[in-house]
């Protein structure tokens, strides 16, 4: 299947073509046709399957017709990251359009974001917090919205945004089209889908299926070495790039700022920073200049790098889906990829179940030359006794960039090459 047959405007396929894709991903190919004929959509897809394009590509298509100078598509996303991603995906694609697009989140000033919309914008695309500061403050209107998108649903509810969204709802047309989006479905957004979606047509690809392109292994270790394991680790295998996941945003900061001392050049993405220095930390990961970035996963919601090699779980995740979801970001577009995973004695029903999922046991590795048996007195804290990286720290690598409470989270840039290959 092409592109070219879903009727979309020959502009759009410009763009699409432009960007050296011809044909649509799974989760384009069977939620674009439902879409363009107007059915509420849940899809179900992980990160990296396509999905920002497979709701992006048939709006901007129907909104070429009608009114423009206001809002006609509201996109919902958890971060500033994802928000800015998905702006930069419409713009790209809708480049031919004469379309308009505009970010809305917290962490930056109000006052730029209310000049965009009274000069008028038909999508917006919006983290629910600084939505409500503008709805309350009338400087938004939403009375003629045709196209209502939530994307990582799942991570919005994560974060507390439920509330947020019931009360932006009511401020929406009842008539409308409505498309959500989410990588699993837990219980709280099956409901939300059955409240929201008025007969939709299921979309799903792929929710719990691990990529065959990723390699898997286990580091069994006890929790007071897991740092010094990190980083002999680091230091011994040929890493190109690395996403780092931790369980808190605390450990993430802490443990960018040693891998940081350790000589590597390290980011990490946690709380309390400026807009700027996410967004420099982000850009240095994707160019380059940073090898290893360390984050949460909802931090990492809205990152987009496709040469990620490694990804390593510093801490398991809580759920099987979250795992697939993390070791999803590398072993993309054919390339292969490695998931590294330090587990301690408590993590067992957690392997388990993800050895069920992947259908055979993951190999378990220990790492020649380390001490395991060190006890935890022997370390200082927050100290590390593993041997200095080769690689030293590239030269303007940014030790940390942060993630602001969930009221104002995340944001990200996409290169036009990625906007139909990635979510």
């Amino acid at each position: 299947m092409t592109f070219t047959e879903f009727n979309l405007h020959s502009g759009i396929l410009a763009e699409i073509t432009a960007a050296g894709f011809s044909a649509p991903t799974p989760i384009q190919e069977r939620a674009i046709p439902p879409v363009m004929a107007g059915r509420d959509v849940l899809g179900l897809a992980q990160t990296g399957t396509g999905k920002t394009a497979a709701f992006a590509l048939p709006i901007l298509n129907r909104l070429m017709g009608g009114a423009r100078g206001h809002v006609r598509a509201l996109i919902l996303a958890p971060t500033r990251e994802l928000a800015e991603q998905i702006h930069d995906a419409v713009c790209g694609l809708g480049k031919q359009t004469g379309l308009r697009s505009a970010t809305i989140y917290g962490g930056v000033g109000l006052q730029p974001q209310i000049q965009k919309l009274r000069r008028g914008t038909e999508i917006v695309v919006a983290c629910p917090g600084r939505l409500l500061d503008h709805i309350r403050q009338g400087t938004i209107d939403l009375s003629r919205l045709e196209f209502l998108v939530l994307d990582e649903a799942d991570q919005m509810f994560d974060m507390g945004f439920l509330p947020d969204i019931k009360k932006i709802l009511a401020h929406l047309p009842v008539k409308r089209q409505t498309l959500l989006f989410s990588a699993t479905m837990p219980a709280a957004i099956r409901k939300l889908s059955h409240d929201l979606l008025i007969d939709p047509v299921t979309v799903q690809v792929d929710t719990v299926a691990p990529s065959s392109t990723v390699s898997h292994a286990l580091y069994p270790v006890a929790s007071h070495l897991k740092t010094g394991l990190l980083l002999q680790l680091l230091q011994s295998t040929d890493i190109t790039s690395a996403l780092v996941f931790t369980r808190t945003k605390h450990r993430a900061k802490r443990l960018g700022l040693q891998l940081e001392k350790a000589g590597f050049a390290s980011a990490s993405l946690q709380g309390n920073l400026s807009q700027n220095r996410r967004k420099e930390a982000l850009d240095g990961f994707r160019q380059g200049r940073t090898q290893i970035l360390v984050a949460t996963d909802i931090a990492a919601r809205g990152i987009d790098v496709s040469q990620v090699s490694h990804v390593v779980n510093f801490d398991i995740p809580d759920t099987v889906e979250a795992y697939i979801h993390r070791i999803g970001r590398t072993g993309r577009a054919t390339r292969t990829g490695d998931a590294f995973t330090l587990v301690t004695t408590e993590d067992k029903t957690t392997v388990r179940a993800i050895e069920k999922v992947l259908g055979s046991p993951i190999e378990r590795r220990n790492m020649d030359g380390f001490n395991y048996s060190e006890p935890a007195s022997s370390q200082a804290p927050h100290e590390s006794r593993a041997p200095r990286p080769k690689r030293a720290a590239a030269p303007g690598a940014n030790a940390s960039a942060g993630r602001r409470k969930p009221r104002d989270a995340g944001r990200a840039s996409m290169a036009q090459r990625r906007v139909v290959k990635s979510s």
